[in-house]
């Protein structure tokens, strides 16, 4: 393999073309400038990166983005069908050159990582090889219609004008009409699934679950009647909902490599290539506009903000110091609670708080235990990544029990409080509430410990019949203790 033209040309078994391969959307289903960007150190190192790029242009932009960002092309979403077809025409003594606008720099690391490719065709610092400098580029090495070439976007319309034939990877129905205009087809490899899907799966709409918390304050005010409080807190449920998926496109985006290490997560859309990160990241800034404008019309800006800032301060660095991940882990589940009380304009009472204080740390603390528990033994640097080690368990799982057993002692505390017995026709019944929490919370861990738990308790909860059985009753003795009033029943 060389990087620049070799002096003899290239010899190819049976008179084939030399077969030139494009390296972003066509080898791998990523693009490795946008995975350079989110993985650049957060240093100042990336606005100087910018600078280059106003002053340099594109080609140096590229090469500083290569030399600052870390980089292992092991983990890249590589297409499987198009690497069988590589290997079987390598197999076949055809030459195979990997043409790529990415720099040097990342076409070297995966050629060495792949073991296929005879020549590097790439960018450098002053030279961008993207659509019809690569298609110079390339009728200089071999002469026009003296290669093949794998493409997959608009892009590579350019090269497959002056190529031999085309291979034709990922492309959607248009450019491959046109592209089948421009040169023979010698393949055409299929395309994954909609990335409209991917999208929608990125977005988790599953975990807009959470976001019910918003509705609380409504039932602990016994407000449950007022429609204008309804409107008001889904409005605030929207806007949590909008802003949450945003975050977690952003926190996706910026995790490629740690996600694609886990067991589960290397199959998320980002990671395993399903949906572009371009793509992604512009919905993740429209989806922040529109949680923005719900907050605005529910007057809650101050709290989406907050939200915001709190949930990327833990995307980026505070999920990775111990102790204050799981904390943060509980704020973020409590400012939804504050959303949904100024929203509907009921103030939180401190019992409510501190309850739900215990509560969302144990839940927290219950979710690191299990993805420490799911990923320990397949990766330890993910273990450590998170800031523990692998003997943390133990400790934690103390911990997490401590504060579910403390917020079913503030509630059981509450339930005896005489103001809140004014409150109920028969508050005695209210007692009803506090083994259920307890019963629901010892399962929660007992799932965990025996390796059931989704790393999200509250996503898991969502799905768990058991769940749903103590929820509907907790309900029905509120309810209950609310408006029915039993003889010699305190």
């Amino acid at each position: 393999m060389t990087l620049a033209a070799p002096k003899t040309e290239p010899i190819t078994a049976g008179g084939a073309l030399p077969l030139c391969v494009d390296l972003d959307g066509t080898l791998t289903y990523s693009d490795t400038l946008m995975e350079g960007l989110a993985s650049h150190p957060r240093n100042g190192s990336l606005v100087r990166a910018f600078v280059t790029l106003l002053s340099r242009g594109r080609a140096a932009f590229k090469q500083r983005i290569a030399a600052g960002a870390p980089f292992d092309p092991g983990l890249l979403p590589y297409n499987e069908a198009l690497l069988d077809y590589l290997a079987k025409e390598r197999r076949g003594g055809r030459y195979l050159v990997l043409a790529t606008a990415a720099n040097r720099n990342i076409a070297a690391g995966v050629a060495d990582h792949l073991g296929l490719f005879d020549e590097i065709v790439a960018s450098d610092e002053t030279r961008n090889l993207k659509g019809s400098a690569k298609a110079a580029a390339l009728c200089a090495r071999f002469g026009v219609r003296g290669f093949a070439y794998a493409g997959n976007d608009n892009s590579d319309l350019a090269v497959w004008k002056v190529a031999g034939s085309a291979i034709l990877v990922n492309v959607s129905p248009r450019i491959g009409a046109r592209a089948q205009r421009l040169a023979p087809v010698e393949a055409a490899m299929p395309g994954r699934s909609l990335p409209l899907r991917a999208l929608l799966s990125a977005m988790r709409p599953h975990q807009w679950v959470k976001n019910l918390l918003v509705f609380i304050p409504i039932f602990t005010a016994h407000a449950v009647s007022n429609l204008g409080d309804w409107l008001n807190g889904t409005l605030m449920f929207l806007a949590f909902c909008a802003t949450a998926s945003s975050i977690y496109l952003f926190n996706d985006a910026t995790d490629l490599a740690a996600d694609r290490r886990h067991p589960r997560k290397r199959l998320r859309p980002f990671a395993s290539g399903a949906l572009p990160l371009s793509g992604g990241l512009m919905v993740a800034f429209l989806l922040a506009a529109l949680g923005l404008a719900l907050a605005a019309a529910s007057g809650t800006v101050a709290v989406i903000l907050t939200y915001a800032a709190m949930s990327m301060a833990y995307s980026l660095s505070l999920k990775e110091q111990p102790l204050v991940d799981v904390f943060m882990l509980a704020a973020l589940y409590t400012i939804r609670l504050f959303g949904g009380g100024i929203a509907t304009g009921h103030e939180l009472s401190l019992w409510l708080l501190a309850f739900s204080g215990f509560l969302f740390l144990g839940l927290a603390l219950l979710k690191r235990v299990a993805e420490l528990s799911s990923t320990r033994a397949s990766d330890s640097r993910l273990v450590a990544r998170r800031g523990y080690g692998a003997s943390d368990i133990s400790v934690l799982l103390a911990f997490g029990c401590c504060a579910s057993f403390a917020s079913s002692l503030v509630l059981a505390l509450f339930v005896q409080w005489e103001s809140a017995a004014a409150q109920y026709a028969s508050p005695g019944l209210l007692w009803g509430i506090v083994p259920l929490m307890l019963f629901w919370q010892c399962r929660l861990w007992l799932s965990t410990t025996r390796g059931y738990m989704h790393d999200d308790p509250i996503v898991y909860s969502a799905r768990d019949w058991v769940s749903w059985i103590v929820g509907a009753s907790m309900l029905v003795i509120l309810l209950m203790a609310h408006s029915v009033v039993l003889r010699g029943f305190p």
